[in-house]
């Protein structure tokens, strides 16, 4: 992977965790560091979903696949949060 790759996934990382974060109710415990792990891993795995639902390559804005990874940004930073929040 170069440079470029990985600069763009943790850019896409960072608006996919941001808005991830938005959807979620209430105050989040965890920094903006986690914020963009779990926006790049939702961004990768929604990606494969939309790509196994025939989705991710569409005339324009893929706005399901965009859909997919921000439900996912916001079920993982929930998810953190509780877990951050137990300890």
């Amino acid at each position: 992977m170069e440079i470029s790759g990985l600069v763009s996934a943790v850019v896409i990382g960072l608006v996919i965790g941001v808005l991830g974060r938005l959807v979620v109710p209430g105050r989040q415990h965890i920094g903006i560091l986690w914020t963009i792990v779990v926006g790049i891993a939702a961004a990768l795995i929604g990606s494969a979903i939309a790509a196994g639902l025939g989705v991710a390559d569409t005339e324009g804005p893929d706005w399901i696949e965009w859909l997919v990874q921000i439900a996912l940004a916001a079920v993982g930073i929930s998810a953190l949060d509780r877990a951050v929040s137990r300890r």
